[in-house]
C-alpha cells in the first residue's frame, strides 16, 4: 500500500483540484432544480413577484392595510407619495421585516375584498357586506370593539400556512398592481430573463467543470497506471528465478497489463463518479429531508444499497476467478505461440485448439454469470427510479391541493429524487467495476509487496574495474526453493584471471545451476562464492553483474537492429568495439551478407536469423562491453564444428586477463580449457585438464570416449 501512495504523491494537486471541481459540480447541479421550482412558484404563478410587498399601492388601499395593523407610522416609514400612491422606497435594505408587518394585513384585506356582496356568519354583521361600507364601519370601532365583531374570524383566517398565506398575497398584490396600471407583465419577463440567464451560466460553468473533471481525471488515471507498471516492471527485475516461478509469467503479464488496467478504470471512475455521486446523493438527500415525503425517498435508497450489497456479495468471489482464469488463458495462449513449430511438427493442433477452447469457455461462462447477476441492476434502478416519481407525483399532488406545496416545490422534490436515485445508479456502475478492480489492486499489491530473496545489503563493497578477477567456490552446496534435496554438493575450485574453466558433465547434472550462482540468479544454500576474496553477497547486484558478461542456453535477442543487440549492454560502446566483438563471435560473415549490415531488424525473439547467428550475436553482445568474467552456458550448441573452433581460438587470442567459464555439452568444446570441472549427480568428481582427467576422472573419459574416438581425442 505504501507503494501506490508513493505513486500517487506527485498527482495529489491535481486530485485535489478534480474533488474542489465535484463539490462545486455538485453544488452547481443541486442549485438547478430550486431555480426550476422558482421559475414555476415565482415566475408563473406570482408573475414574477418574489416578496409579498407592495412596490406602488393606492392610498385607499394602504389606508385600509392600516386597518389592520397596529404599526402604521412604521409601515409607512418604507413608503412616500407620489402621484397619489404610496410607492416603495429605494435602498429600504432588509425587505424581511415589511413583508411581515405586511402579511397579515394584505391577506385580511384581500379576503374583505373578496367577500363584497357576501355574509359573515362568524360576526355579528347581519346581510350582505359593502366592503368600502366595512373598511368605514371598522375605522369607527374601538380595538375591544373590533375584536369583538371580528377577532375570532380573522384568526381563523390567518391561521394558514404561511406558503399558502404569501402565494395568495401576492395575488392580491397583482390585482392592486392591475387596478392602478402597474407594468406587470415587465416584471414577470424581467424575472424569467434572470432565472433563466442564471441557469444558462450555471449551466456553462457545470460544462467547463465537466470537462476539466474529465480532462484531470483522464491524466491522473494514465499517469497512474503509467507509474504503476513501471513499479511492478522494476520490482520484476529485481526477482530471482525464485520469485519469476511463484508467480509465473504468465500471471505477471496479466498482473502488469490487464489488472493494471481495471485499477487504472477504477480509479478513471472513481474521480468522475465514486466522489461525486455521494456528494449529490447526500446533497439531494438534505434538501428533501424537510419534506413530508422524505420517507418515500428514504424507503427508495434502502432497497437500493440492500441490493448493490448482494450483488456485490455475489460477484465479487467471482472476480477473484475470472483474473485468475485470465492467467491460464493467457498462459496457454503463450504456450501455443511459442510452441507453434512444435505442435504442427506433431500434427497436435486440435489438442491445443481443444485446451485453449476449454480455457476460453470458462472465462466466458464465468463472465456471463457475473453479467447475469449485475444485468439485474440497471432494471431495478430503473423500476425505483419510475415507481419514486409516481409515488412522489401521487402523495405530492394531495399535499398541493391542501395548499402545503407549491407545484414548482413538487418538481424540484422530483427532480432531486431522480438525482438521488441517478447517483445510487452511478454507484451501482461503479460497483459492478469494483469488485474486480479490488481483487487486481491485490494482486498487484502482492508482487510489490514479494520481498525479494536477493538482493543488496547495506553498504556494499566495490570490484575494482582495473583488476583482474579470481572466483572462487568455497564448499557450495545449493537447492532450489521448491526441492528436497541438494542440486550442487561440496562444490570447491577456483577459476584465476585469464584462464577458461569447462564444467561438463551429463544431463541434470548441475552444469547450468552452478554458474547461475556466480551473477546471483540464485544464491548459494550453504558455503560461500568469492571475487577476489570478496563475498558476492557483499558486493551489490549492479557492481557485481557489471563485471560478468553472460551469454545464455537460448541466445535471447531483442527487437531491434543487430547494433542495438550487440551494444544492448551500454549505448555509448563504440563501433569499432562493436566490430571487434563481433569478429571475436565468428558473426561479421553473415552481418556483411546482410543488406543493411549492422542496422539489419532483428524481430521479436531473433526469430529471423538461425539458431547459430543468435548464439553468436549472443555472445557479441557479452563481448562488447569487455568484462572481467565471462559466462558461456552451453552457448556453442548451436553451432557447427568449424565455427566452434574459430571461436574458441579466437577467443583464447583475444580475452586477456578474462576469468571464463563455458559449460559444454561437447568435449571438443573442452579439450583446449585450462580447468575442466566434471559434474556427476551434483558433486565434483574431477578437477583438471583434459589430458590428466582422461587418466584420473572415469566420468569424463566415458563422456569423451561416447563422442570422439580415442585416436580423436589423442
Amino acid at each position: 500500500m505504501k507503494e501506490i501512495l508513493k505513486i500517487l504523491k506527485p498527482l495529489t494537486i491535481p486530485i485535489l483540484i478534480a474533488i474542489l471541481f465535484l463539490f462545486f459540480q455538485a453544488r452547481l447541479e443541486l442549485k438547478l432544480p430550486d431555480y426550476t421550482a422558482n421559475i414555476v412558484n415565482t415566475g408563473i404563478q406570482q408573475n414574477g413577484i418574489e416578496k409579498a410587498i407592495y412596490k406602488e399601492v393606492s392610498i385607499s388601499t394602504m389606508n385600509h392595510l392600516l386597518l389592520f395593523t397596529g404599526k402604521d407610522d412604521e409601515i409607512l416609514s418604507y413608503y412616500h407619495e407620489k402621484d397619489n400612491l404610496y410607492v416603495l422606497n429605494k435602498d429600504i435594505g432588509d425587505t424581511e421585516k415589511l413583508e411581515k408587518l405586511l402579511s397579515d394585513p394584505i391577506y385580511i384585506v384581500g379576503a374583505f375584498d373578496s367577500l363584497n356582496g357576501k355574509t359573515i356568519k362568524e360576526s355579528n354583521i347581519e346581510g350582505p357586506i359593502n366592503t368600502e361600507a366595512l373598511y368605514l364601519y371598522i375605522s369607527s370601532l374601538t380595538k375591544e370593539e373590533f375584536e369583538k365583531d371580528f377577532g375570532k374570524y380573522i384568526t381563523s383566517m390567518t391561521s394558514v400556512n404561511d406558503s399558502l398565506k404569501k402565494q395568495t398575497n401576492i395575488s392580491y398584490i397583482v390585482k392592486e398592481y392591475k387596478s392602478i396600471d402597474y407594468n406587470i407583465n415587465k416584471v414577470q419577463m424581467n424575472y424569467l430573463l434572470k432565472s433563466g440567464l442564471k441557469m444558462l451560466i450555471i449551466a456553462f460553468i457545470l460544462m467547463l467543470i465537466a470537462i476539466g473533471v474529465s480532462y484531470l481525471s483522464s491524466v491522473i488515471s494514465a499517469k497512474f497506471s503509467c507509474r504503476l507498471r513501471d513499479k511492478l516492471v522494476k520490482k520484476i527485475m529485481t526477482f530471482s528465478k525464485k520469485e519469476s516461478e511463484e508467480f509465473s509469467t504468465a500471471s505477471l503479464i496479466t498482473r502488469t497489463t490487464n489488472d493494471v488496467q481495471q485499477v487504472q478504470m477504477f480509479l478513471l471512475f472513481l474521480l468522475r463518479i465514486v466522489i461525486f455521486a455521494p456528494i449529490m446523493g447526500f446533497g439531494a438527500l438534505a434538501k428533501v429531508s424537510g419534506s413530508s415525503l422524505a420517507w418515500l425517498i428514504g424507503l427508495a435508497v434502502l432497497s437500493i444499497l440492500i441490493v448493490i450489497i448482494l450483488l456485490f456479495a455475489i460477484a465479487l468471489p467471482k472476480f477473484k476467478i475470472i483474473q485468475k482464469i485470465i492467467d491460464k488463458v493467457n498462459l496457454i495462449s503463450r504456450e501455443i505461440i511459442s510452441g507453434i513449430p512444435v505442435i504442427r511438427a506433431f500434427s497436435n493442433e486440435k489438442h491445443e485448439e481443444k485446451r485453449f477452447d476449454k480455457a476460453n469457455k470458462d472465462l466466458m461462462n464465468i463472465n456471463l454469470f457475473v453479467n447475469k447477476v449485475m444485468v439485474f441492476m440497471m432494471p431495478f434502478m430503473s423500476f425505483v427510479m419510475n415507481t419514486i416519481a409516481v409515488g412522489i407525483i401521487w402523495f405530492g399532488s394531495k399535499s398541493v391541493d391542501a395548499g402545503s406545496l407549491q407545484v414548482g416545490d413538487l418538481m424540484a422534490l422530483i427532480t432531486y429524487s431522480i438525482q438521488i436515485i441517478i447517483s445510487f445508479i452511478m454507484i451501482s456502475i461503479v460497483s459492478i467495476i469494483l469488485p474486480r478492480a479490488i481483487v487486481s489492486f491485490k494482486r498487484i499489491v502482492e508482487v510489490l509487496n514479494k520481498e525479494t530473496s536477493i538482493k543488496d545489503i547495506d553498504n556494499p563493497k566495490k570490484l575494482n574495474n582495473k583488476d583482474d578477477l579470481t572466483v572462487k567456490f568455497n564448499d557450495v552446496s545449493f537447492m532450489y526453493h521448491d526441492a528436497h534435496e541438494n542440486v550442487l554438493e561440496n562444490v570447491t575450485f577456483e577459476a584465476k584471471p585469464n584462464t577458461v574453466t569447462a564444467i561438463i558433465g551429463s544431463t541434470g547434472c548441475g552444469k547450468s545451476s552452478l554458474i547461475n550462482l556466480i551473477p546471483r540468479f540464485f544464491d548459494v544454500t550453504k558455503g560461500s562464492i568469492t571475487i577476489n576474496d570478496i563475498d558476492i553477497k557483499e558486493l551489490s547486484l549492479y557492481n557485481l553483474r557489471e563485471n560478468i558478461g553472460y551469454v545464455p542456453q537460448k541466445g535471447f535477442l531483442f527487437t531491434g537492429t543487430i547494433e542495438t543487440n550487440i551494444k544492448f549492454s551500454d549505448k555509448k560502446i563504440s563501433d569499432e568495439d562493436m566490430i571487434e566483438a563481433a569478429k571475436i563471435a565468428q558473426a561479421t560473415e553473415f552481418i556483411n551478407k546482410k543488406e543493411d549490415k549492422y542496422k539489419e531488424e532483428i524481430s521479436e525473439g531473433g526469430t529471423n536469423v538461425s539458431g547459430g547467428q543468435k548464439q553468436r550475436l549472443a555472445i557479441a553482445r557479452a563481448l562488447a562491453f569487455k568484462p572481467k568474467i565471462l559466462i558461456f552456458d552451453d552457448s556453442f550448441s548451436a553451432v557447427d564444428y568449424k565455427t566452434d573452433s574459430k571461436l574458441r581460438s579466437s577467443l583464447k587470442k583475444n580475452l586477456k586477463g578474462t576469468t571464463t567459464f563455458i559449460v559444454a555439452q561437447r568435449i571438443s568444446t573442452v579439450l583446449d580449457a585450462d580447468q575442466i570441472i566434471v559434474l556427476e549427480s551434483g558433486k565434483v568428481v574431477g578437477i583438471g585438464k583434459h589430458k590428466d582427467l582422461m587418466k584420473s576422472c572415469k566420468v569424463y573419459k566415458e563422456i569423451a570416449l561416447s563422442q570422439l574416438s580415442e585416436e580423436e581425442l589423442a
